[in-house]
């Protein structure tokens, strides 16, 4: 392991990758029974939640990873980076290609995350002896991926939001050669149900307002 992915804390870059939150572009699973705009504001909260938690973390950058615009979600502090073209798995291992050194990519969708559940993969020795951090989701995806190294060749071609695509990710990174820790597994906001799991969660957040002022409209 190099002297750079065996650093201290605070050396590692995280990036969070997000779609702008417009209607009909975002969560269109929470539609029904969410309208469109209505779906745009919860991924705008939970963009908000998860890009604030990034805030408190201690890293060497923190980035947005975004398709679209920056909007008034974005609070100072975190770097605005375009996502590139191609499916998904392009766009992750473009992100990871434009970075050195030990990097952790998260996604948007888990509002409800808390800097202890980070805490592993950025604690002094992260990566000691360690090649990738793994955060699996409960729908069978990923919510978090950390490597050392960060190589795009470790995602391109890893099928992306079908139900094996967390377990085809993490067999890569073990058949690289890499030693994989596991962060803890999380539910993605995929759909109303899923909204208010996550909501419950973490009641303090932004995302659970949204969604509660939400409902108080619903029932008018």
């Amino acid at each position: 392991m190099s002297a750079a992915a065996s650093g201290p804390a605070g050396a590692t870059t995280v990036l969070v990758i997000a779609k702008e939150p417009l209607p009909g572009r975002v969560k269109t699973r929470l539609s029904p029974p969410f309208s469109p705009a209505e779906a745009a504001r919860l991924a705008e909260a939970a963009l908000a939640d998860t890009l604030h938690t990034v805030l408190a973390l201690p890293a060497a950058r923190r980035a947005v990873v975004l398709a679209g615009a920056p909007g008034p979600w974005l609070p100072p502090g975190i770097e605005v980076v375009q996502q590139g073209a191609g499916g998904l798995d392009e766009r992750l291992a473009a992100a990871f290609g434009a970075c050195t050194g030990p990097t952790l990519l998260i996604g948007m969708d888990t509002p409800q995350i808390t800097a202890a559940d980070l805490a592993p993969a950025l604690a002094p020795g992260a990566w000691d002896g360690c090649g990738a951090w793994f955060g699996p989701a409960e729908d069978g995806g990923f919510w978090a991926l950390g490597l050392a190294e960060p190589d795009p060749g470790l995602l391109r071609g890893v099928p992306m939001s079908v139900p094996e695509t967390g377990a085809v990710q993490r067999r890569r990174l073990v058949d690289a050669g890499l030693t994989v820790r596991d962060l803890p597994r999380l539910r993605d906001v995929d759909t109303a149900a899923d909204a208010a799991e996550v909501a419950a969660l973490a009641p303090d957040g932004r995302f659970a307002a949204e969604l509660a002022r939400t409902r108080r409209t619903a029932v008018r």
